[in-house]
């Protein structure tokens, strides 16, 4: 149930309101404040909730039933979009189109460290980079784990650039300790013990979407991980698994206007693992620049033909340093519009 509250009210009647609230029923209430109202979100049981008796109160302008049962997540509970901010500056969420950029799988100090030197000086905001890698082979290269965690710290001293790195095990908590951005990979979408140990971090976490998932599907994960109390969640759009098998997913472009109407959590789509083809990257960028991603995840190696990981969906550094200057122009363009 979300309740909107009167511009005029005071905060002492807001919060004799919210006690009157806990106390009569089941329920917790999120507050949100925005610059012209303040809306209560009822998370719990809110079948017994009186809505008459609610919209009766001076201090109320107008009370709505929500069915959607993503309540944290949903932008009913907050309008404006969510902005995630670290500590040294970026920003995701914050109406700029913000550059993820690095290699699949960390594989040596020299190699890292030159990509993340080349994809800052073409924009990149924040470092990408595999340490624990799944691997849908057990024969593959599975990274260098906790040896990739210290390079991408290397990097990270050398260029100023937070490093966003993949965690696969509740296990693995403490190594990530001085990570900048967690993220989440397709296949642990819904591993519902590590998004609730996420849950009880203040780290920012980069949820992707699982390749046979719903939305609706991705924002429930958004929400186990919001329920436990880290509320800096960031989306991310990596192509779904479809009946087409000439690209390595299928990117579902539309999922980000869907996910920006109906979550206020910023949105970032990764066109590198939707298509798997280096050629097909900068055009699926474009379009997601296009229809409004609040970023892009962008797979950059130094020598792609020689990757441990992935090396056919990588671009060169060159090639990243065209597309950036190509989606911010898109992405201006379309703000502009």
């Amino acid at each position: 149930m979300i309740i909107v509250l009167k511009s005029d009210r005071s905060e002492e009647q807001v919060h004799k309101f919210i006690d009157m609230l806990t106390e009569r029923y089941d329920v917790t209430v999120n507050t949100w404040v925005g610059t012209h109202s303040t809306v209560l979100g009822l998370i719990g049981d809110t079948a017994a909730v009186d809505g008459e008796y609610i919209a009766a109160q001076d201090i109320v302008e107008s009370v709505k039933r929500v069915q959607e049962p993503y309540k944290k997540a949903n932008r009913k509970f907050h309008p404006d979009n969510t902005v995630i901010e670290l500590p040294t500056g970026q920003k995701i969420g914050d109406g700029t189109l913000t550059l993820i950029a690095g290699p699949c799988s960390v594989e040596s100090e020299e190699q890292i460290c030159e990509v993340a030197a080349r994809v800052k000086a073409s924009g990149a905001s924040f470092l990408r980079g595999g340490a624990f890698k799944p691997r849908t082979s057990p024969y593959a290269f599975q990274g260098l784990k906790a040896e990739g965690l210290e390079l991408l710290k290397e990097a990270r001293r050398e260029t100023g650039l937070p490093i966003v790195t993949e965690i696969m095990s509740t296990s693995h908590l403490d190594l990530f300790e001085d990570v900048d951005v967690i993220q989440v990979g397709a296949r642990n979408m819904q591993n519902f013990e590590l998004l609730k140990a996420l849950g009880h971090t203040d780290k920012p976490i980069l949820l992707k979407r699982g390749l046979a998932n719903t939305i609706e599907e991705l924002l429930m994960s958004a929400e186990y991980i919001m329920a436990g109390g880290n509320e800096r969640v960031i989306l991310c759009e990596r192509g779904i698994r479809t009946y087409e098998t000439f690209t390595r997913n299928t990117l579902d472009i539309s999922a980000v206007p869907i996910l920006k109407k109906l979550s206020h959590l910023p949105v970032v789509v990764d066109p590198s693992h939707a298509s798997g083809i280096n050629w097909l990257v900068e055009p699926l960028a474009v379009a997601a620049a296009a229809v409004g991603a609040d970023g892009l995840i962008i797979e950059v190696h130094n020598d792609p033909t020689r990757a441990l990981c992935d090396g056919a969906q990588s671009l060169t550094p060159d090639q990243f340093d065209a597309l950036a200057k190509k989606v911010r122009a898109v992405s201006e363009t379309v703000k502009s519009l």
